[in-house]
C-alpha cells in the first residue's frame, strides 16, 4: 500500500527518557529542586526564560565553575526509554525520517541522536566559555511554550506534507507539535489535556509500541 508517513517527531524528556526530565534528572544528581519554579511556570507566573534561568542558577549555587563537561557526565547516566533502537531501525526500514524536538537539554538530544542514529535533533543549547565552563547563556532549539514552531521548521526541512508526519509526546507542551502533524500519539502521558489532544494514547515501558500505530498499514521490521 505504501507508507503512509515520512517524517516521525518525538519529543524527548519524559517520552525517549525514563525520567520525566533531563533538567530535572541533573538537579536530582546536584542534589537540588525546581519544584517551585516548576510550579511557577505552569500557573504562568514565569515565562520559560526566566524558568531555564532559575534552572541553571540552582546549578551554579552548588558549582560556580560547572562545565559542560561535568553535565555530559550526569546525563549518560540517564535511563533511555526501552526500544528507542529497534522503533528509530523499524522506521528507517519503511523510510520514515525520525527527529527529536525537544525543550529539555540540546546536550541530551544530540546524544540520543548520535547513538540510535535519529535524523535530526532540537533542543536547549548551553553556552560555555573558551574552557568549557557555564556561562549561564542558552539557545533555544525549541521553544517549550510552542513546540510547533520547530515542527513546522522540522517538515520544512524535509520537505514532507503535514498530513504525513506523526508526532510522539507525553505532555501538555506537545500539543502544539500534534496539532501540525497528520497522526499524534501521546506515549505515558502526564495529564487528560494530552490525552484528549493525540489521535493515539498508549502507555507501555517500550516506545517500540507506537509502532503498532504507524505502521498498522505498511510493511513491519
Amino acid at each position: 500500500m505504501g507508507r503512509h508517513y515520512d517524517l516521525a517527531i518525538f519529543d524527548m524528556d519524559g517520552t525517549l527518557t525514563v525520567p520525566r526530565s533531563t533538567w530535572g534528572y541533573i538537579h536530582d544528581e546536584m542534589g537540588v529542586s525546581n519544584e517551585d519554579s516548576l510550579t511557577a511556570f505552569n500557573s504562568g507566573e514565569i515565562d520559560e526564560d526566566e524558568f531555564i534561568r532559575r534552572d541553571l542558577s540552582l546549578w551554579f549555587g552548588v558549582d560556580p565553575d560547572i562545565s559542560e563537561k561535568r553535565i555530559f557526565h550526569i546525563l549518560r547516566t540517564i535511563p533511555w526509554i526501552k526500544g528507542i533502537q529497534e522503533t528509530v531501525a523499524c522506521l528507517h526500514y519503511n523510510d520514515i525520517k525520525c527527529v527529536i524536538c525537544s525543550g529539555g537539554l540540546e546536550l541530551a538530544s544530540k546524544m540520543i541522536a548520535n547513538e540510535y542514529d535519529f535524523d535530526g535533533y532540537s533542543g536547549v543549547r548551553l553556552l560555555t566559555d573558551d574552557d568549557g565552563r557555564l556561562t549561564g547563556g542558552y539557545v533555544k532549539g525549541c521553544t517549550l511554550g510552542d513546540k510547533g514552531i520547530r515542527t513546522r521548521e522540522f517538515i520544512n526541512e524535509f520537505g514532507v506534507d503535514p498530513s504525513r508526519v506523526v508526532s510522539i509526546g507525553n505532555s501538555y507542551t506537545d500539543i502544539k507539535m500534534f496539532d501540525e502533524t497528520g497522526m499524534s500519539i501521546a506515549f505515558n502521558p502526564t495529564d487528560d489535556l494530552t490525552v484528549e489532544a493525540a489521535d493515539h494514547v498508549i502507555r507501555s515501558d517500550n516506545i517500540s509500541d507506537i509502532l503498532d500505530v504507524i505502521l498498522k498499514n505498511e510493511r513491519y521490521c
